[in-house]
């Protein structure tokens, strides 16, 4: 399984139309050292957007492009193409700068368009995804037989895209095995998060054969934002899976950097990492002060703190107990 991250796409829009390039380097700093090496970046309606849809960012593509060079040996670093910019240009600026892969998008029905636009990204040597944009509008069904058509296309990996937040886990579920079924590529998921159920359609779509699932840090992103990158790994992580991601890393990141940051933009994170850490935990927030006392006292982590303590007793965790375990993490 595999957390392909789109804050640095489809998060911009909180600030705009693009990250400029103090925050750019910054979150693919962070998300790099916490082991989430799979980002989606630059303008917010994609490569070519600044030109043909007017969309100005903070940096025009070829800046966003020179600024991740240091970065292209330690991650998957793509870009997002709308259809009707998937030309031949567009496609050459990429590759040009060593660009891992395109991610082309088109609203769902509107596949055909985009066959020679794959055809295009896979001849210049990347990788190339595929996003069906708006994909309730079309039945499971329907869905599956075009995802088949793209697929025949040469796609790497194709992405429902719940891009209203509307769907519910058992729409999810439905989606997802139809694609699954239609297909020999890696099926994604990307929800958002307008019904607060972002995160339960990703487990649904992981049930049902997913292997890919977009998020955002902060939950960033367009309207009632993304799945979280943070509550998506926290989760995940008590299923089983994304161990190679180092979650408290991730979590020390947002509070020390990213949420600092984006204080300017006035963006309220709806969920707290310290909040998370309780939720991942099954730590009841009454003992909140006993744990952050002990934590400075004898200077441990206090998520680590709060997480190990609760492995052993989630109940009523007693000061001895809380001592005894950060001796430990000392």
């Amino acid at each position: 399984m595999l957390v392909m991250d789109c804050t640095l796409r489809d998060g911009a829009n909180v600030v705009g139309k693009g990250f400029d390039a103090r925050l750019t380097k910054m979150m693919i700093e962070g998300m790099i050292a916490a082991g989430i090496t799979t980002i989606e970046m630059g303008n917010c309606l994609g490569l070519g957007a600044y030109e043909a849809n007017g969309s100005i960012a903070p940096c025009t593509d070829e800046e966003y492009l020179q600024l991740i060079q240091p970065y292209l040996s330690q991650a998957e670093i793509g870009m997002f193409l709308g259809y009707k910019n998937a030309t031949q240009p567009n496609v050459d600026l990429a590759a040009r700068y060593g660009l891992k892969f395109l991610r082309i998008g088109a609203n769902a029905g509107d596949g055909a368009g985009a066959c020679e636009g794959i055809r295009r990204v896979k001849a210049a040597g990347m990788k190339c995804r595929y996003s069906l944009m708006k994909a309730y509008v079309l039945s499971p069904k329907e869905l599956a037989e075009e995802a088949k058509m793209l697929a025949d296309c040469g796609l790497d990996e194709i992405t429902i895209m719940d891009s209203a937040g509307t769907m519910m886990p058992h729409e999810t579920e439905a989606y997802t095995k139809e694609l699954v079924a239609a297909v020999d590529i890696p099926v994604a998921f990307h929800g958002h998060n307008n019904l607060g159920l972002s995160v339960a359609n990703a487990i649904a779509a992981a049930e049902a054969g997913a292997t890919v699932f977009d998020c955002g840090l902060l939950g960033m992103a367009r309207s009632a934002g993304n799945c979280a990158t943070e509550l998506l790994v926290a989760t995940f992580q008590r299923l089983g899976y994304f161990k190679d991601i180092d979650l408290y890393k991730l979590l020390a990141f947002l509070d020390g950097e990213l949420i600092p940051a984006m204080e300017e933009y006035n963006y309220h994170v709806a969920v707290k990492p310290f909040d998370l850490i309780l939720g991942l935990a099954g730590c009841h927030s009454s003992f909140t002060k006993r744990f952050q006392n002990i934590a400075d006292e004898m200077g441990v982590p206090l998520y680590q703190l709060i997480v190990e303590v609760s492995k052993r007793d989630q109940k009523a965790p007693s000061e001895e107990l809380i001592r005894q375990i950060a001796a430990d993490l000392v």
